[in-house]
C-alpha cells in the first residue's frame, strides 16, 4: 500500500476545490529520494482493467536501490475508489514512477472519457496560469524583503551588494558609495515632503542622517575609500527612510520632487561644463613652473659662456638644398627638444637633416643653450631670434598693424572685458596669447625667413615624429604649394566650420563643403610659393579681416583661404591628429603614423594631458638631465 503522504499528494492534486500547491506542480512535493528512471506517458499507458499493468505493477526507486513496494491491481483501484482519470492525474505527479512493458490501449475513448480528459487539461492550464501570475500578495512580500534588507544593511553579506538584484564582483566596488548617494537623493525628497506635511520630528532626523552620510561619503568614489562607520550610517539612513516612507509616501509628490531635482542637476551640469571649459582654456594658456624654471637655468648658463662658444657648428649646411630642412617656431624649450630628438632618432641618416628654430627674445638664450649642451647627434641645428627680423614690422605685416589698433587692444587687454565663467568664457580660447605671438604667424613668411631654400618641412612644437620623414621630400605636389593631410570627415572640418559664409566675400570665393587640412606637418614648395605670391594673398585677406568678420583669430582659417586650391593631400598615415583633445583616437592609427599631433588644449607637457597618449611624448624627454631634475620635471 502507498504511504499516507503519497495518498495525500494524489488527492490534493486531483481535487479542484483543494489548495493549489506550487511544490506539487513543480514535482518537488514528494521525497527527494524519488527519481525518474525512465519518462513514460502514463495517460497513454494506464487504463482500468489493463492486464499488463496488473501483472507487472509499478516499481518505485529508492536511494538504497530498486524495490517493488506493491502492485496496483484492479481490486486496489476499486477499493481506493480511484477511477481511470484520477489515477492518470496521480501518476503524473509521481515523479519516480516507472511502468515497464506497458502497451498503450488501442480502445477508442468514449465521449465521457474525452470530456474528462478535456476537463483535466483545462484544470492544468488554469493552475499554470495562476502559478505564473504576480499578484499583490507577492509584490507586498518583495517590498517587505527589501525593507528588511535595508534595516540589516550592516551585515557583511548585504554590504557586498548594491541591491538585492545583483552582486558586484569588481575589485574596486562602488556599490556602497552608490547606495549612499541613492539614499541621499531619497532623503532630500522626503525632507521636502516632511516640510510640506509639518513632520518636524522626521525632518530633523532626516537632516541629521543627511549630514552624517555626506560626512562619510566625502569625495569617495569606491567603497575602499569610505570610513568604517559608513555601514552604520547606511543602516541608520535606511531605517529613517523606512519610517519616512510609511508616514509620508506620496507617489505624485515624489515624482514631482524628483523631476525638479533632475532639472536642477541638468542646469548644474551645464554650469560645471562651462566652468570646465573656462578652466581648461586657462590651463592651456599657462606655462608650467618646471618649464619656466628650466628656461631660467638655461639662460643663466648661456650668459656664462664665452662669445666664441655660443655658436652652432655646421653653418655651411643651413642653405644647402641637397639636405632636408625643417622649420620649427617655438617658445617652449622642452617641446622643441622633443620634436628634434624624435626626428633625429627616427632618421636613417641624421647628418642629412637641418633644423631651423625660431623663438622669441625671452627664450632665445635658453633655446640656444639647450641645444649647445644637448646637440642633436649628427644633425645640424640653428636657433634664430624673431626680433632680429627687421623686415617683420607693422608697415609690412597686417597682423602686427592690427595688434597695435585700439580695437584689438581693447579686445585683448581691456581690464573689464569678460573673462569670467558667466560671461565670455566661450570666446576665451580666442584670447590665447599664441594668437598675439608673431611666432604663430611666421609660417606665412617662410620664403622671407629662408630665401635660399627650395623646399622645407614645417613642424609644430606639439608633435612627435615616429618614422623617417625623408620620403616627404620626394613627394610630387603637382604644382601645389602646400602638402598636408586632409581632416574632413562626413561633415567635420570643412570650410564652413572655420569661415563665416554669411559674409559675401567668403560666400563668393569659397566652397563651404571644401575639405580642410591640418597645420603641424606641412611640406612647402617655396619656389611655387614665390611664383603664386602666397604671402601677398595672405596679406589681402588678413587686411579684410581686421574687424574679425571673416573668421575668428588663429592661423588655420587664413591658411585655408591662402592655400585654397593650392594644397596637395598627403596620405593620412603621415599625420595623425587629435591627441590633445580626442580620447578615442585609434591606437593602430597612432602606432602607424609618421607624425602624431597633440593639437588641442591637453598638451603633453601639461598636467591635464591625457595619460593614455602621454608616453609617446615623454619617451623623448631626457628626464635624467640635471636641470630637469632640479626643476622637478618628471613623467
Amino acid at each position: 500500500m502507498f504511504p499516507k503522504e503519497v495518498i495525500d499528494t494524489i488527492v490534493s492534486s486531483i481535487d479542484d476545490s483543494g489548495p493549489l500547491s506550487l511544490n506539487t506542480a513543480r514535482r518537488k512535493d514528494l521525497s527527494s529520494s524519488w527519481v525518474i528512471e525512465q519518462p513514460v506517458s502514463v495517460l497513454d499507458s494506464l487504463q482500468v482493467g489493463d492486464s499488463s499493468a496488473n501483472a507487472n505493477g509499478i516499481a518505485i526507486q529508492t536511494q538504497t536501490g530498486n524495490h517493488s513496494i506493491g502492485k496496483i491491481s484492479g481490486s486496489l483501484i476499486e477499493s481506493g475508489k480511484v477511477g481511470d482519470s484520477t489515477l492518470a492525474d496521480a501518476a503524473l505527479n509521481l515523479t519516480s514512477v516507472k511502468v515497464p512493458d506497458v502497451k498503450p490501449s488501442e480502445e477508442k475513448l468514449t465521449p465521457a472519457q474525452s470530456a474528462r480528459k478535456k476537463l483535466r487539461m483545462e484544470r492544468k492550464v488554469k493552475r499554470l496560469r495562476e502559478l505564473t501570475q504576480k499578484d499583490d500578495t507577492t509584490a507586498a512580500r518583495l517590498e517587505q524583503v527589501v525593507a528588511e534588507r535595508s534595516k540589516n544593511i550592516g551585515s557583511g553579506s548585504v554590504l557586498s551588494k548594491y541591491s538585492i538584484w545583483r552582486r558586484d564582483h569588481d575589485e574596486n566596488s562602488d556599490s556602497l558609495v552608490r547606495l549612499m548617494r541613492d539614499q541621499l537623493i531619497m532623503a532630500r525628497v522626503y525632507v521636502n515632503m516632511a516640510q510640506s506635511h509639518n513632520q518636524v520630528h522626521i525632518l530633523h532626523q532626516l537632516r541629521a542622517r543627511i549630514r552624517d552620510s555626506q560626512r562619510s561619503l566625502g569625495e569617495a568614489t569606491t567603497d575602499a575609500e569610505l570610513p568604517r562607520s559608513a555601514s552604520e550610517r547606511v543602516k541608520a539612513m535606511g531605517q529613517i527612510l523606512s519610517v519616512a516612507r510609511e508616514q509620508l509616501y506620496d507617489c505624485a509628490g515624489i515624482t514631482k520632487k524628483l523631476r525638479a531635482m533632475l532639472q536642477f542637476s541638468e542646469e548644474q551640469a551645464r554650469v560645471l561644463k562651462k566652468q570646465s571649459t573656462f578652466l581648461s582654456q586657462l590651463a592651456a594658456k599657462t606655462l608650467p613652473k618646471g618649464i619656466h624654471c628650466l628656461s631660467m637655468k638655461l639662460t643663466i648658463d648661456y650668459y656664462k659662456l664665452a662669445e666664441s662658444d655660443r655658436n652652432f657648428p655646421g653653418g655651411e649646411k643651413l642653405e644647402d638644398n641637397r639636405l632636408f630642412h625643417y622649420a620649427l617656431f617655438s617658445d617652449n624649450v622642452l617641446a622643441a627638444s622633443v620634436v628634434v630628438n624624435s626626428t633625429v632618432c627616427n632618421a636613417k641618416d641624421p647628418s642629412m637633416h637641418v633644423f631651423h628654430l625660431v623663438t622669441d627674445k625671452l627664450n632665445y638664450a635658453a633655446m640656444k643653450m639647450w641645444f649647445l649642451a644637448n646637440p642633436p647627434g649628427k644633425a645640424t641645428i640653428d636657433v634664430q631670434n624673431i626680433d632680429d627680423f627687421t623686415w617683420l614690422n607693422s608697415s609690412y605685416c597686417p597682423v602686427l598693424r592690427q595688434l597695435e589698433s585700439a580695437a584689438m587692444k581693447e579686445y585683448y587687454f581691456k581690464a573689464d572685458h569678460p573673462t569670467t565663467i558667466a560671461a565670455g568664457s566661450s570666446n576665451l580660447k580666442y584670447r590665447n596669447p599664441k594668437y598675439l605671438s608673431m611666432l604663430n604667424h611666421l609660417r606665412f613668411y617662410l620664403p622671407e625667413v629662408y630665401p635660399k631654400l627650395d623646399k622645407i618641412l614645417f613642424l609644430d612644437d606639439d608633435i612627435v615624429v615616429q618614422k623617417d620623414l625623408t620620403p616627404l621630400w620626394t613627394v610630387d605636389l603637382h604644382g601645389k604649394v602646400n602638402g598636408a593631410v586632409e581632416t574632413c570627415g562626413h561633415s567635420f572640418h570643412r570650410f564652413d566650420k572655420y569661415l563665416n559664409f554669411s559674409n559675401p566675400h567668403i560666400k563668393r570665393n569659397f566652397d563651404p563643403r571644401a575639405c580642410g587640412w591640418a597645420y603641424g606637418m606641412n611640406v612647402f614648395d617655396l619656389q611655387q610659393w614665390k611664383r603664386k605670391d602666397i604671402t601677398g594673398i595672405y596679406h589681402k585677406w588678413q587686411d579684410m579681416n581686421e574687424d574679425r568678420v571673416l573668421w575668428k583669430l588663429g592661423t588655420l582659417p587664413p591658411g585655408l583661404i591662402t592655400f585654397y586650391n593650392l594644397t596637395y593631400p598627403l596620405q593620412k598615415s603621415w599625420h595623425v591628429l587629435g591627441l590633445g583633445y580626442n580620447p578615442s583616437v585609434d591606437r593602430g592609427e597612432i602606432e602607424g603614423a609618421a607624425v602624431i599631433h597633440y593639437n588641442g588644449n591637453m598638451k603633453p607637457w601639461l598636467e591635464l594631458a591625457m595619460s593614455k597618449y602621454k608616453h609617446y611624448w615623454t619617451r623623448h624627454v631626457k628626464y635624467d638631465h640635471p636641470f630637469l631634475q632640479q626643476c622637478n620635471i618628471s613623467p
